[in-house]
């Protein structure tokens, strides 16, 4: 990629040509070369639970992932065998990942939120032979390994128990000796499972490719990272896609340093605390993440000097990217991605003039459109399926053992992302709605986004999601459930008061006939409202009163 002194948005895109080797291994772009060149340069600050923190350099994490690779090795793993990493952010986790990329092994990171159903399909399902955890969450692996016959091996990063290995007693009886392999570009590395929005969760198989394919996304959304002084860190876990490719790897490809840590859950003031404290530079916060950041007061009390934001997962909205540019002082760069197809679309403020609440362009090196189901081009200005054009090496290889899902992901040359949009005049994209959560009333077909986005717009409006519910006359109606700010109180007066606030906004028939008031909302472990769990909740609650 070009600087930002290069020129504007259309010379980048247009000068910006595809250049992959024939061989190449993940593992030594984003730590073998940096641990040569510049050994003694920080790659992780791993602030600890006890508050102590600690440095690891790329030679550190170059000899770890060694030592690493060796014990995997002498446990009887192969090339292409799986891995899970069942880990939050941790030096064990990014150590994991490289030791096995080296060895030509592939990972299934995963969220240690799940149950020991979760994990058991997913342990199956990938064939995993081994696993990387710790204490606290291998109760689960005990409760589910007799299920398990393909997993052989347990290594406890954090302690020791019967049935498992110690993470880092193992390392340090290893060779710290091991010459990372030369791969086909197109090599499986791993395994990144979907939420599941239909059906059982798909295992997204990518190859080493990815992270040459992540580079010109990562770089023109985060203002041209590399910059003196950088240091990134986001809360979003390592086992999202987002987390490890949106933050981790491509940082690392570019030598600038990671923060590591993360809370059990999202504390907007100890973030805060933690981009103070470290010095933050560059970061990514989910629209979530910056709609609770925005409830801190006196936001000043934080010495945080951001260069950088990328926001993404669902659409951000025009308040919370003003207050952001207001409160915060830096311009978020919306973006776009998906499990399948990362970083594909977005916002770079440097090179590219805004449009407040659009997901922006296709980054360099990526073609997008709208299409219909066949995969033909629709009209500028028309709602249709988002895709991108294939083959790209931002994209999946394929479904884990499921090639119908993986033919049914491709219209031709184009990827389908499942998401619905349009495309403008001038070339931004914007967001319309998961293909699945689109709304059907009186003949119209509404994305949720802008109607949460104008719901979001009201003082009393914390959290929004807006779905659509059977009615005879319209076939849906829109009914919008609400998390409520501090100090307001649910009300038939505030129902209407924010009803008609969207409908001063928005189209007649897209404003919520229905509000419901809720505590909090079903979401992923990455952010995301599950609009499909508030919509089984609704068919329940009728169900229930027909019965009645």
């Amino acid at each position: 990629m070009a600087s930002a002194q290069a020129g504007k948005y259309e010379q980048l895109y247009g000068a910006f040509q595809w250049r992959l080797p024939t061989l190449y291994n993940m593992a030594h772009d984003v730590c073998d070369r940096h641990a040569e060149a510049k050994p003694d340069a920080p790659a992780l600050i791993h602030e600890r639970t006890d508050g102590q923190v600690q440095v690891f350099t790329f030679k550190n994490i170059q000899r770890y992932a060694n030592q690493l690779a060796n014990v995997l090795t002498a446990e009887g793993l192969q090339r292409g065998d799986r891995i899970m990493v069942l880990l939050g952010q941790d030096p064990a986790t990014a150590i994991t990942h490289v030791a096995a990329w080296k060895a030509g092994m592939m990972t299934v990171p995963t969220s240690c939120l799940f149950g020991a159903d979760a994990l058991e399909y997913r342990f199956n399902d990938s064939g995993a032979r081994a696993v990387v955890t710790d204490v606290a969450n291998f109760a689960k692996v005990l409760e589910i390994r007799d299920k398990c016959p393909n997993l052989r091996t347990v290594l406890l990063i954090d302690g020791q128990a019967p049935g498992a290995i110690g993470f880092w007693e193992s390392l340090e009886r290893a060779s710290d000796r091991f010459e990372t392999l030369a791969l086909p570009v197109d090599t499986p590395a791993f395994i990144s499972y979907t939420s599941g929005t239909t059906g059982l969760p798909k295992g997204t198989v990518h190859g080493h490719r990815i992270l040459l394919g992540h580079r010109p996304g990562f770089e023109f959304m985060f203002d041209f990272l590399p910059q003196p002084g950088d240091l990134m860190w986001t809360p979003a876990d390592w086992a999202w896609l987002a987390g490890l490719f949106s933050v981790l790897m491509p940082t690392w490809a570019a030598g600038v340093p990671v923060l590591t840590y993360r809370a059990r859950s999202f504390n907007p003031e100890e973030a805060l605390q933690m981009m103070s404290k470290h010095s933050v530079r560059t970061t990514l916060l989910t629209p979530t993440m910056l709609k609770l950041i925005r409830q801190v007061p006196d936001l000043d009390r934080f010495d945080v000097n951001l260069r950088s934001v990328v926001s993404g997962s669902e659409s951000v909205g025009k308040d919370l990217l003003e207050w952001a540019s207001g409160a915060l002082k830096v311009q978020v760069n919306e973006g776009f991605g998906q499990t399948e197809c990362n970083m594909c679309l977005g916002n770079s403020w440097q090179v590219l003039e805004p449009r407040i609440g659009s997901l922006g362009k296709p980054v360099p090196g990526m073609i997008a459109g709208i299409v219909d189901d066949a995969g033909n081009l629709l009209p500028t200005g028309t709602t249709g399926n988002l895709a991108f054009k294939a083959p790209h090496p931002l994209m999946l290889l394929e479904y884990w053992k499921n090639p119908k899902a993986t033919a049914e992901k491709f219209a031709g040359d184009w990827m389908l992302t499942g998401d619905l949009g349009r495309m403008d005049d001038e070339g931004y994209y914007w967001f319309g709605g998961r293909g699945d959560d689109v709304i059907t009333s009186a003949g119209y077909r509404i994305g949720p986004g802008e109607i949460e986005d104008a719901l979001l717009r009201h003082p009393a409006v914390v959290m929004a999601a807006a779905i659509g519910v059977p009615d005879a006359q319209r076939t849906e109606i829109i009914k919008a459930f609400i998390v409520l700010a501090d100090g307001h109180e649910p009300s038939l007066e505030l129902a209407d008061e924010i009803r008609n606030s969207v409908r001063e906004r928005l189209a007649r028939h897209e404003y919520p006939r229905e509000i419901a008031f809720v505590k909090s909302m079903p979401m992923t472990s990455t952010g995301k409202i599950l609009r499909r769990e508030l919509r089984e909740m609704e068919k329940q609650r009728i169900a229930e009163q027909t019965a009645g």
